[in-house]
């Protein structure tokens, strides 16, 4: 696609939608349907993690001690014990209360085993104690916690009874094949099914009727004929090259399916077309990514892979991993040098490390690892260089201290430079921007711009970056915005339809409407929740159309996840926005039924009775939210709006002053904190809190504003032109 990303089809292209028959008509078989034809593959799949990702619980799939074993946390002590061939463990329900819950299914199989548990109306539930299925010399065998370091009982979300612990929603897709919810919200029942209880044939390939019934028939996903050609290293070079360009996308995505950091959106989805279609894949978010991309939170590895240098070059899942077994292709280095000459890169003269110890395996330096559920340790999958220069001034971790850990940063930077010489990378890179928008540095609307015009940096660092411009945006930064919602990526078309809402009304309208008509649907949603306030009047017959349209595949997407209580949640956002009042307090109240804890509903049920001018209901809507959660920023500061909206002032700061505390990602916080602070007559209280919010937030206009009003006010009229002045500049950074 042409416009700013016009080399972005290196990252992503729409010839990710791979060569498939029709599934109009193909049904799903079941993988011993498979075997028939395929029995190499059949039998090296049966021994694999997919195969084993879910099975009935029995003498041949349970692992756990069930011999009477018992397991004490948070003075709630678990026994589990077998009895006529079934599986039960005794803990703490719903209720608080210990009584035997049956154990139905295994869950997962290395390096630990979880168990479900069917509860009532459809449900099944996770208990969050599980198997360490590692050798006892690597410290299995034994029951463990997932949530070891936090007392969790039967009232907080994370307990294993509540939705955070509930299969069909959380779990089910990723593993079981022809997975349906088929959740009745009416009825608040689950009524699930599936085709193959763990991950066959048919999830990665597709329907398989049609193929079984003529084996001339293509299988729905051809991922041959997607991936054709090979690997070959020309004379001179030490790195292999695709023989022929990668047709298509397919594989990867559809690995990302389950393999990512992403919501479902949309149910039904066809085999073998762009995970953008139906999963919102999470961006490089603060919580989730480090500034540099490396992995933080559990993402699996779809991001991080495709931050990668070997995606950019056609590399996929296949090339590394056996597709049936799962395992490496190869053991060690070996798997590297498959396309990396040993000569030049598997011996000290490119690692510096002794041949027999860590320093010298590859995935020590560009594939660090985190553990995750304790036990489960993941690899980054960016394939990144160490760059410790980074840490020394990011904070960002790197491969060098990760093993040196009595070394500092320094001393790692100095090793690197003097190994590979001056000209190793070491400048700028795409964390500082990343950093700089994160932390509000006074840079940060032109390192952001950097990366998001920059196109050979991969779509998913550039949609990050641009879901951190909003903040900073000015004028002259207006056409990357434009140009972004015309990007070949889906991910920074998606960021350019969040952005909307910064816009004046005029230019929102117009990129609004281009977005709406996206062929990709996570771009198309994001535009619409977008596109708040838009006045139809202005809009085209043809474009009031296609808005409409939009929001009603909105609607459906939503009520195809109508087991989860963010979905009502965003449905109810949607109604608010297009000033549909009853609908979205509906909505609200919905997802509160679900889960009566989940704040975010009383927050927006609240912001709606407020637009009612029903202030009495705001105020009885966030008590009982603060009651749920004493340590909700977000509720502290909506609870202080009312206040100040009943002239109580006063009472109002020190709920401003602890939503600014416990939420001090939000800069808005700490300005309001000191706005109320002026308006109450402490200015140099007020100002106080204002330069400390700077301090945080150095990019922030609003802050500079206020300091520069109050300082006036306060008769500081050097302090006054000292924070205009740095304004000023602020205002003239392209």
């Amino acid at each position: 696609m042409a416009g700013l990303g016009g080399a972005a089809a290196l990252w992503w292209s729409p010839v990710a939608q791979a060569p498939a028959t029709s599934t109009a008509a193909a049904t799903y078989v079941g993988a011993q349907a498979c075997a028939t034809c395929h029995r190499e593959q059949y039998e090296i799949w049966k021994r694999s993690d997919h195969a084993n990702a879910m099975a009935a619980a029995d003498a041949q799939t349970v692992l756990g001690d069930f011999k009477d074993a018992t397991f004490t946390k948070d003075g709630v002590t678990s026994t589990f014990s077998t009895r006529d061939g079934r599986y039960f463990v005794r803990t703490d329900g719903p209720d608080g209360a210990v009584r035997e819950y049956r154990i139905d299914y295994t869950f997962g199989v290395a390096p630990l085993q979880q168990y479900l548990v069917e509860f009532p109306r459809g449900r099944y539930q996770v208990p969050s104690i599980a198997w360490d299925a590692r050798p006892r010399e690597a410290g299995g065998q034994r029951w463990f916690h997932l949530y070891p370091n936090e007392k969790i009982d039967h009232r907080d979300p994370l307990h294993w009874t509540g939705a955070a612990q509930n299969w069909n929603s959380v779990c089910a897709e990723c593993h079981s094949t022809n997975l349906q919810r088929n959740y009745r919200l009416a009825e608040d029942r689950f009524e699930t099914t599936w085709s193959d209880v763990s991950v066959a044939c048919e999830a990665c390939h597709g329907p398989g009727s049609a193929h079984v019934a003529d084996p001339r028939r293509r299988l729905v996903v051809d991922f041959k004929s997607a991936s054709a050609g090979g690997w070959t290293v020309a004379s001179g070079e030490t790195i292999a090259r695709r023989t022929q360009p990668l047709a298509s996308r397919v594989e990867v995505e559809t690995c990302g399916t389950c393999h990512s950091r992403r919501g479902q959106v949309w149910s039904g989805s066809r085999p073998g077309e762009p995970l953008a279609q139906t999963h919102r894949v999470a961006l490089l978010e603060e919580r989730l990514y480090h500034a540099d991309g490396q992995i933080r939170e559990e993402v699996y590895e779809y991001g991080s892979f495709l931050q990668s240098r070997m995606y950019q070059a056609g590399v996929t899942c296949s090339n590394c991993h056996d597709p049936h077994s799962s395992r490496p292709r190869q053991p060690g280095n070996a798997l590297c040098a498959q396309c990396h000459l040993p000569a030049k890169y598997d011996g000290p003269q490119h690692h510096f490390h002794a041949a027999s110890g860590d320093g010298a395996r590859c995935v020590s330096c560009h594939m660090i690892e985190r553990k995750y559920m304790v036990v489960d340790g993941r690899r980054d999958h960016s394939f990144r260089v160490p760059r410790p220069d980074l840490t020394t001034r990011l904070g960002t971790p790197n491969a060098c201290n990760d093993c040196h850990k009595d070394r500092s940063p320094s001393w790692a930077t100095a090793a690197v430079t003097r190994w590979y010489g001056d000209n190793r990378r070491s400048g700028w890179h795409y964390a500082d921007a990343i950093h700089a928008g994160r932390t509000a540095r006074v840079d940060a609307e032109s390192q952001l711009v950097r990366v998001v015009t920059d196109a050979t940096l991969p779509g998913i660092v550039r949609a990050t970056a641009l879901s951190l411009l909003p903040r900073y945006l000015q004028p002259a930064s207006l056409p990357v915005l434009e140009a972004a919602s015309r990007d070949g990526d889906p991910l920074v078309r998606r960021a350019a339809a969040a952005a909307l809402p910064a816009l004046d009304p005029r230019r929102r309208l117009a990129l609004g409407i281009r977005l709406l008509s996206d062929p990709v649907r996570t771009v198309r949603f994001e535009a619409v929740t977008s596109f708040s306030g838009a006045d139809r009047s202005a809009l085209a017959s043809a474009d009031a159309a296609t808005l409409d349209r939009v929001m009603n595949e909105y609607r459906q997407a939503q009520a195809s996840n109508a087991d989860r209580a963010e979905a009502h949640v965003n449905l109810g956002a949607l109604e608010a926005r297009f000033e549909r009042a009853d609908a979205a307090e509906a909505s609200y109240r919905n997802a509160l039924k679900l889960q009566p804890d989940f704040i975010p509903a009383y927050i927006n049920l609240a912001d709606l009775y407020r637009a009612r001018g029903l202030e009495d209901r705001v105020v009885q809507t966030l008590e009982q939210a603060l009651k749920i959660d004493p340590r909700n920023g977000d509720t502290y500061e909506a609870m202080a709006m009312s206040l100040v909206r009943r002239k109580r002032l006063r009472d109002a700061i020190p709920m401003l002053a602890k939503a600014a505390a416990l939420r001090p990602d939000v800069p808005r916080y700490a300005w309001v904190h000191g706005v109320a602070l002026q308006e109450a007559g402490e200015t140099r209280r007020a100002l106080d809190v204002l330069r400390t919010a700077h301090e945080r937030y150095p990019a922030d206009r609003q802050i500079l504003v206020a300091l520069t009003e109050y300082s006036e006010a306060a008769g500081d009229r050097a302090g006054a032109r000292l924070w205009a002045s740095k304004l000023a500049r602020l205002e003239r950074r392209p």
